[in-house]
């Protein structure tokens, strides 16, 4: 099971990456496991000594007898004091850096979210890439035929 969030690799030029355990409850890590979660806008904030997950949509385990699920709900990330402390020095350090959820894995039963420290890219960056892209499968499109 991998949950990838695409649009972070799109928005951002991630530098460096980090694993990060997560607090769940039972029914999302069900959820989790069949694949049911979205990334696509979420992001990190360190609030004092702890980080949260915020915005990340895990959809309802279907089996489960739930009311009054909050699918957006925050969600606290389990790191080490010194991860903590280098990544909120290393964000008001730098201008434009930010935490990026990239994607949701299992890890030996246990659900882990990797972080990405990146740098939001310009409008004009996203379609040099876009080009780049464009170019390279034309020139192996024309070496294959």
């Amino acid at each position: 099971m991998k949950i990838t969030n695409k649009r972070a690799f799109f928005d951002y030029q991630i530098t460096e990456k980090f694993e990060a355990g997560i607090n769940l409850y039972g029914y999302e890590v069900k959820s989790l496991k069949l694949g049911h979660a979205d990334l696509t806008g979420s992001y990190v904030k360190i609030s004092g000594s702890e980080a949260y997950l915020i915005n990340a949509k895990i959809f309802p385990y279907a089996a489960a007898n739930i009311s009054e699920y909050d699918q957006r709900r925050t969600r606290k990330l389990l790191l080490h004091k010194a991860e903590l402390i280098s990544l909120k020095n290393k964000i008001e350090g730098s201008n434009n850096m930010a935490l990026v959820p990239i994607s949701f894995y299992t890890k030996h039963n246990l659900i882990k979210v990797e972080i990405g420290l990146g740098k939001g890219k310009r409008k004009f960056e996203k379609k040099e890439n876009i080009k780049k892209k464009d170019i390279e499968r034309q020139i192996e499109q024309e070496l294959q035929s």
